[in-house]
């Protein structure tokens, strides 16, 4: 029992002390045979511990943050459910994340077919927003073509929002089409819409097209190509078509609202869909007030580098 206590009590200090300090101190009661065996559970206890010590700080950590509200927002085929890594991680540190399905996306019931302008499709944020309590102000993520949403809730709203983060997103100028950002990748708009094999024709083929969405083996090259296998295989069971006409809508974005945001960009340095050229010509074509940027990310850095992600969105939310 004596030699237990012992152990217990070295897990406690171990929060104060250097390993190999403590290593040196375990040698004086263990034979050489045991040592890592011991040294591997005095190890884990103190990791326990310190887990313990560092949300026992969670108070004092969440003063320094304002606005404590996430508001996620998907990209283009996703719904809500892509956020769940990033919505665990958030509650784990007592901030308040909230994912958001826009119109035709995820569970909500909408067909996305019908869905033909950027504010019918931006509808939950914006009701989201119209419903927040006067004195309450929230931080907007959105991911990939949830960009162009959160520059129109940005013109609209700008008193509810503290802060704007754009993931590997469409952040827009005046006069600019979502679908524009990615022309690199995809043509022009006119080649697009006349010959991509990727639209949906909901109305009948001599009707425009209501719709697109890549084929699978495709979205995992653009999308995945660095996320788990098991993220892949719950996108592929999960995405959506996108309505095409909020993409094709050009916003109107003045200098008075959208122009005095506080944006901030977040780059993903391994993603095949919007590809850091691109991305690093938007943030130098209209430039926001921080860039941050994941290594090794792909365009779901929610799936591949959920950790880097998180890190980054609670730096910014404590920005002053």
């Amino acid at each position: 029992m004596c030699f237990y206590l012992k152990l217990f009590f070295l897990s406690i200090i171990g929060t104060f002390f250097s390993s190999s300090y403590l290593e040196s101190i375990v040698k004086r009661y263990l034979s050489r045979g045991t040592i890592r065996v011991v040294t591997c559970f005095m190890f884990g206890l103190k990791f326990c511990w310190k887990s313990l010590t560092i949300y026992s700080k969670d108070p004092e950590f969440l003063v320094n943050i304002k606005t404590k509200k996430f508001v996620l927002i998907h990209g283009e085929g996703f719904g809500a459910w892509c956020w769940y890594k990033t919505v665990a991680l958030l509650e784990e540190v007592g901030l308040q994340p909230v994912a958001l399905d826009l119109t035709g996306s995820g569970i909500d019931l909408t067909d996305s077919n019908t869905v033909t302008t950027l504010a019918e499709y931006s509808k939950p944020l914006t009701d989201y927003l119209e419903n927040l309590p006067e004195d309450e102000k929230v931080i907007l993520v959105g991911h990939s073509i949830g960009g162009a949403c959160i520059s129109y809730a940005l013109e609209h709203y700008l008193h509810k929002i503290s802060k704007a983060i754009f993931l590997c997103a469409t952040m827009m100028t005046d006069g600019q089409r979502p679908f524009d950002v990615f022309a690199d990748q995809l043509g022009s708009a006119e080649q697009f819409m006349q010959e991509s094999k990727f639209l949906i024709h909901a109305n009948g083929k001599e009707k425009p097209p209501t719709g697109f969405m890549f084929e699978k083996e495709q979205m995992k090259g653009l999308y995945f190509n660095q996320s788990p296998t098991k993220d892949v295989a719950l996108a592929m069971v999960s995405m959506r078509h996108s309505p095409i006409g909020p993409i094709m809508e050009k916003l109107c974005l003045s200098p008075d609202k959208y122009g005095t945001a506080r944006r901030f960009y977040i780059q993903t340095l391994d993603d095949r869909a919007l590809s850091p050229d691109v991305q690093e010509k938007l943030v130098r074509e209209n430039p926001p007030e921080g860039v941050f940027k994941i290594k090794g990310s792909d365009h779901c850095p929610f799936f591949s580098k959920p950790q880097s992600l998180h890190k980054i969105l609670v730096e910014i939310a404590q920005i002053p």
